[in-house]
C-alpha cells in the first residue's frame, strides 16, 4: 500500500512540473503578462507622443500659425509692421553696467 501511495505521488509531482515550472507554465504566463502590461504601457506613450507629433504636423501643413509662433520664439523674428521692445531686469542692467565698468580700459597718459 505504501509502494502505491507513494508512485501516486510521484506519478503527481511529475503531472505538476510542466504546469508550474514547464514550458507553458505558470510562472510563464505570469512573466509573460507583466512583460506584454510593460509593453502596452510603452505603447500607450507612443501612441500618445505620435499624436502630438501628427496634431503638430497637421498644423505645420495647414497653417501659418505654427510656423509664425516657431519663428517668432526660436529664431526672434517680429512681423514688417511690429515694433520689438526689449525689457531688462533692474539687476540685469546694473550687471551689465558694472561688466562695462570693469572691463574699460584706461587712458594711457601720456609724460
Amino acid at each position: 500500500m505504501k509502494i502505491i501511495t507513494l508512485i501516486l505521488a510521484v506519478l503527481l509531482l511529475l503531472l505538476q512540473y510542466p504546469l508550474w515550472l514547464g514550458k507553458g507554465g505558470w510562472l510563464k504566463v505570469w512573466e509573460m503578462s507583466r512583460e506584454v502590461e510593460a509593453q502596452q504601457q510603452v505603447n500607450r506613450q507612443t501612441e500618445a507622443r505620435n499624436a502630438l507629433l501628427d496634431t503638430e504636423v497637421r498644423d505645420l501643413k495647414q497653417g501659418t500659425e505654427a510656423v509664425e509662433e516657431r519663428a517668432r520664439s526660436e529664431l526672434g523674428m517680429i512681423r514688417n509692421d511690429e515694433l520689438f521692445f526689449r525689457v531688462l531686469d533692474s539687476n540685469a542692467n546694473q550687471t551689465t553696467e558694472n561688466l562695462a565698468a570693469s572691463s574699460a580700459v584706461p587712458a594711457e597718459t601720456k609724460p
